[in-house]
């Protein structure tokens, strides 16, 4: 018994050996959010993952949000969560909740779950070292663009900070924060900011991890995840997704006509689900490539 334990544990690490040296010197750069990050196995589960990738000599970088802590934090304050076109209002006063909660929080709760495993991760906002600069973004109503307050999009990545902690051997953890060439502080979309880093440094893939087990063929009818689609596929579908996945989709779509070899996105509630799709050979969730 002992043994048959043993020899499937040597099969997988044989399996991940190909893997192992491909991805050798490769960066990744890993949106997390939804799930993975409220239950606290898969949070620990999580940060094991991402030191693994760190150890085997890959470079993760991660990009994360944090709806929920927002909206909870944001009841607290006693401050209203509205949403205009899928995006959250984001008031001054807001405004100072969600940079709280993202960089105060969340960044520094991720951070500490990977450093339980050595000096890795280094917390980060969009704000620091002009990583991000947006503008304000507005959203279409009717047609009619609609102002919804500090919600920005990105214009421009600056990933030298960036470079120098994955250079220094550290893990970057990044909070969706970004500043504005007006002085103005604002809340991007977590996947958005992921995929324009990942162009940025041109990493060798994506990974958004969601609460879904991928891009299904044909939702609600049936439960079918498309494993692999190009560029052009994934355009014609665009229209058809719900709005949930629209961002995660087109985080991906944006990364591979950026020149990243590869996204995916991946079912965050699965334990290990970064380790499975990159070291195993069949993979899990919906991979993305070029056209």
């Amino acid at each position: 018994m002992r043994l048959t334990t043993a020899q499937t544990k040597a099969e997988a690490l044989i399996e991940a050996l190909p893997w192992l040296t491909r991805f050798h010197g490769a960066t990744v750069v890993i949106k997390y959010g939804g799930n993975a990050m409220t239950e606290e196995v898969l949070k620990q589960g999580f940060a094991e993952d991402v030191v693994f990738l760190h150890q085997a000599g890959l470079r993760p970088v991660v990009v994360h949000g944090g709806g929920p802590q927002i909206s909870s934090a944001l009841d607290k304050a006693g401050i209203e969560s509205t949403f205009t076109a899928g995006l959250r209002v984001t008031t001054p006063e807001a405004m100072q909740v969600v940079r709280m909660v993202l960089t105060g929080q969340v960044n520094r709760d991720i951070v500490g779950l990977v450093n339980r495993h050595g000096p890795f991760a280094v917390g980060m906002s969009g704000e620091d070292a002009h990583l991000f600069t947006a503008v304000r973004k507005q959203a279409v109503v009717d047609g009619k663009p609609v102002d919804i307050g500090q919600v920005g999009e990105i214009t421009k990545v600056d990933p030298g900070a960036v470079n120098a902690l994955l250079d220094n051997g550290r893990i970057p953890v990044i909070s969706s924060v970004a500043r504005g060439d007006d002085n103005e502080i604002y809340n991007v979309n977590a996947d958005t900011a992921a995929a324009a880093l990942a162009v940025a440094l041109q990493a060798h893939k994506l990974i958004v991890l969601t609460d879904v087990e991928g891009l299904y063929a044909n939702w609600p009818d049936d439960t079918d995840v498309i494993d692999l689609l190009t560029a052009a596929e994934l355009e014609t579908m665009m229209p058809t997704l719900s709005s949930g996945m629209v961002p995660k989709m087109e985080a991906c779509l944006t990364a591979v006509q950026g020149g990243v070899p590869r996204a995916h996105v991946l079912d965050g509630r699965v334990p290990h689900s970064l380790l499975l799709e990159i070291f195993t050979n069949e993979g899990i969730g919906t991979m993305v490539m070029p056209s």
